[in-house]
């Protein structure tokens, strides 16, 4: 099904209603983009270019390989290819890919470190984190 196609319909052609679930929202920050001020949804967001500013997202942050957030990062999950100049506070998990660049603590029940990943900070494991509302860090 292409991006443009008409919404999916029943044996009698009535349009289906899509799960919650199916409609999470979607957002990318493009390579060629910076935002300056503080970024925040309850998606999923795909950073590709430069974030300065805290971060807050309700879903999960995907910080691509060449990417940089200049700030704390908020989220449920945390996938992390680029740079991150901050703390990163993540309810559910963190993974650092091999490419990863991190100068901030981390802070987040379950954290995956792909050999390569560079931290500067601390890392904080708690199962008490989880499902936790975590406040702005300190640099």
């Amino acid at each position: 099904m292409g991006i443009f196609s008409s919404p999916p319909r029943d044996d009698q052609g009535n349009e289906l209603r899509r799960r919650k679930s199916d409609q999470i929202p979607f957002s990318i920050i493009a390579s060629d983009m910076t935002v300056i001020g503080d970024l925040e949804t309850e998606g999923v967001v795909r950073i590709e270019g430069r974030v300065k500013g805290t971060v807050r997202v309700g879903s999960q942050v995907l910080v691509a390989s060449g990417a940089v957030i200049e700030g704390d990062l908020h989220t449920q999950e945390a996938v992390i290819a680029g740079q991150v100049s901050g703390a990163i506070h993540a309810k559910e998990r963190v993974e650092l890919q091999a490419s990863a660049m991190v100068a901030g603590d981390i802070l987040t029940p379950r954290i995956s470190i792909i050999e390569g990943a560079r931290v500067s900070g601390e890392v904080k494991m708690d199962s008490k984190t989880e499902g936790q509302v975590v406040g702005t860090s300190h640099k």
